[in-house]
């Protein structure tokens, strides 16, 4: 599958999105809407799975076994890095314990014993958690005949979040794989499929799409609306369908630095949380205005994850020689 230019640059819009919210958060700001990056990525996730498996045919061991490669070597090595910082004393709040540290590395969701928050050792892992649910049901159905695998992960999910509104749950398994937020990857293989039979919308109604979506988001970071997937989730879907449409329309330029941001996405959200804290403490120490600082924050983390993706990931990745946009998404990551 070639270059989806407009899934590339949401990509980085959703990487960036995320940079921004913890920039703003570590500086004294607020830019809470910035955690609906999430939201695109699962929504981006979902779509990228559904056509590469159409475009290309899968075995299930060869499905996961892609996306362990793609995923797992670069996670192990920043959560590697916690855990090595807070043996070292320089995160005095990250609590350790074996049990927590080996659900974090085999993407088991717990409690965190920092906090008490279902969190792995490495934050932003949290999302890693629900992409590996998702990779795990979509390759148990490549076993099933095309027209039956939609349905059956709609169904699966839908009675998963169906159990979570009605049964009084209180693990943190059931709590996290009962979320309403894994219908975005749902969400995302529908649009696969409309974008495969060419029925998405036109530019003009994807335009409007697009314009509806960032209003919403800006509705409710202008006016502090609580959020959660089951708002955010379909203002995601329309940016991403909108994105589709204009993509369709042979109206997408070529433009580099959102294409290497796009590509770069997954080290950037994952990496850009150690580059953010230490220039947040930095600028508080020497007195640097906040607005400065959180500016700095963002740089830093972006360039780190830009770093983390030139120098780990794409070395990983090299020998296969993947086309950029086959690979996915991992949730903020979720290629």
């Amino acid at each position: 599958m070639g270059t989806i230019r407009a899934i590339q640059y949401l990509r980085a819009a959703a990487a960036l999105a995320v940079v921004i919210f913890h920039a703003a958060e570590k500086t004294g700001h607020d830019f809470a809407i910035g955690a609906a990056g999430v939201d695109v990525f699962f929504v981006i996730s979902g779509f990228i799975m559904w056509v590469i498996s159409d475009r290309r045919p899968l075995t299930p061991a060869k499905f996961i076994w892609d996306r362990i490669r793609r995923i797992v070597p670069i996670y192990w090595f920043a959560t590697a890095v916690m855990i090595a910082g807070a043996l070292a004393s320089l995160f005095p709040n990250l609590v350790l314990s074996l049990d927590h540290v080996l659900k974090s590395l085999f993407f088991i969701p717990a409690r965190s014993p920092s906090s008490g928050e279902i969190w792995p050792v490495l934050v932003q892992g949290w999302t890693l958690n629900f992409e590996m649910l998702f990779y795990a049901v979509f390759a148990a159905s490549l076993l099933l005949p095309r027209h039956w695998r939609l349905p059956a992960i709609a169904g699966l999910f839908v009675a998963l979040v169906t159990i979570g509104g009605v049964a009084p749950l209180e693990d943190a398994l059931s709590l996290t794989y009962t979320r309403p937020i894994i219908l975005e990857f749902v969400a995302g293989m529908i649009l696969g499929e409309l974008w495969l039979k060419g029925r998405v919308p036109g530019v003009a109604a994807g335009s409007l799409l697009i314009a509806s979506s960032l209003g919403g988001f800006a509705l409710i970071e202008s006016l502090h609306l609580p959020f959660d997937e089951r708002t955010i989730g379909p203002l995601a879907v329309l940016l991403v369908l909108g994105a589709l449409s204009l993509e369709a329309s042979g109206r997408v330029p070529m433009l580099h630095l959102p294409i290497l941001l796009g590509n770069a996405s997954y080290s950037i959200y994952l990496w850009h949380a150690f580059a953010i804290s230490v220039v947040a403490k930095a600028g508080s120490m020497l007195g640097i205005h906040p607005l400065m600082s959180m500016a700095l924050a963002i740089v830093s983390g972006t360039v780190a994850g830009i770093a983390a993706y030139a120098l780990l990931e794409r070395p990983l990745l090299q020998p296969r020689r993947t086309p950029p946009a086959a690979v996915g998404l991992t949730g903020p990551a979720a290629d």
